[in-house]
């Protein structure tokens, strides 16, 4: 079966912007493509896993949010990285859907399309809702201290903390090398 890594998208990967909706206001977090580059050439599949409320709030539209992802491809793209998939909720917290973070439906969305495993697959987050989503769907969660990590790392209760994707990418690296020597 397939591992994957399901990132968080606003504060992991781009630099966090509240409701963001222009491509033109996107900007990659530093090391971001160094970390999504690596986790791929372990072998990974890279998923995004995002809320975007603002399309259900009426900020902007589900074209926007597509137009941002294309703009973010291109963007991994030039640092020689990619993500294989974009997975997105429009919903608002008061929709009471299945897949709003920290509910796993995106996650299992995923892990059905990819044919993953998600207890051997890895969440990595800045939130507490991308932790809990982890848990949740019995993965490996990372907490980077980007976006709003720093502020929720006391309380996230990840099973690892690092700066950003590049440290990320080392801890998956470490733990997949561990379970190789282990089988």
């Amino acid at each position: 079966m397939t591992r994957l890594v399901l990132l968080d998208r606003d504060g992991t990967i781009n630099e966090e912007r509240n409701y963001l909706s222009s491509p033109d206001e996107l900007e990659l977090l530093p090391g971001a493509a160094e970390g999504i580059r690596r986790m791929r050439d372990l072998g990974l599949a890279v998923v995004v896993v995002t809320n975007q409320s603002g399309v259900g709030r009426g900020y902007f539209t589900a074209e926007t949010v597509a137009a941002v992802h294309q703009r973010l491809g291109e963007l991994l793209a030039a640092g020689g990285a990619k993500v294989d998939a974009f997975y997105v909720c429009p919903h608002t917290p008061d929709d009471d859907c299945d897949c709003r973070k920290p509910a796993p439906g995106l996650a299992r969305q995923a892990a059905a399309e990819f044919q993953a495993d998600l207890s051997r697959s890895f969440v990595v987050g800045d939130k507490v809702c991308d932790i809990e989503l982890g848990q949740r769907a019995g993965a490996t969660t990372i907490l980077v201290r980007t976006g709003y990590g720093a502020e929720h790392e006391a309380f996230a209760g990840a099973d690892y903390v690092v700066d950003g994707l590049p440290e990320a990418a080392q801890v998956i690296e470490r733990l997949a090398a561990a379970e190789c020597t282990d089988a």
